[in-house]
């Protein structure tokens, strides 16, 4: 669980890093420049089924263990401990199924749209020609209600995060009071700029 959750941190930077260019160049070069190489790359098209395959196992174990952890304790403490009473640990399982759901949606409005879907062309002044990934992008988040639905996923995203972060380090052992402290700082400072990172996006592409 906590491997397949640290892997996913790492995606999630990686997805953001190529998905923020969008923002830096009205023209959408850069952005489906970026999107072209992931599309057509042999090597990132055969590692997305180890990524699919990491969110299948995480969200898996998070349901087993959720269901494990009920079975273990069917009546409550009268006496809660600092992570019994935390809202970070509390609902993680709550943010991660509506997660789970945002990303069912959002894997439909973008990843199976490209795939599957009819994808307008662009053709630069360079003479290249690629599919205008960063069109659809631009054209959904101009819909309201859905970068409200979008700010609101990631902002329970960086609820799960916040926490998971510390606690999948915590989960492989690696918890002693000399850097745990430091851990949890990173941890703190990866949610608020990831969750940042992502919310930017729409928000820039609606209101400028």
């Amino acid at each position: 669980m906590s491997l397949a959750g640290l892997f996913l941190i790492t995606f999630l930077v990686v997805h953001l890093a190529i998905n923020i260019l969008i923002l830096f160049d009205d023209s959408r070069e850069l952005f489906n420049q970026a999107a072209h190489f992931m599309i057509t790359n042999p090597l990132i098209q055969g590692f997305q089924w180890v990524l699919f395959a990491g969110f299948i196992l995480h969200i898996i174990l998070g349901f087993v263990l959720q269901v494990q952890n009920w079975l273990a304790r069917p009546t409550r403490y009268d006496r809660k401990g600092h992570s019994e009473t935390s809202y970070f640990s509390k609902f993680m399982i709550h943010t991660g199924v509506i997660v789970l759901i945002f990303l069912g949606i959002h894997m439909a409005n973008f990843f199976f749209r490209v795939k599957f879907g009819e994808v307008p062309m662009i053709t630069y002044d360079s003479g290249d020609t690629y599919r205008d990934v960063g069109l659809l992008v631009i054209e959904l988040f101009k819909d309201l209600g859905y970068v409200v639905f979008y700010i609101i996923s990631l902002l329970l995203l960086g609820f799960h995060l916040d926490h998971g972060f510390q606690s999948a380090f915590q989960s492989l052992g690696l918890y002693h009071k000399s850097y745990t402290p430091a851990i949890k700082l990173i941890g703190k400072f990866y949610t608020i700029v990831v969750t940042a990172g992502y919310i930017a996006i729409p928000v820039v592409l609606y209101f400028f």
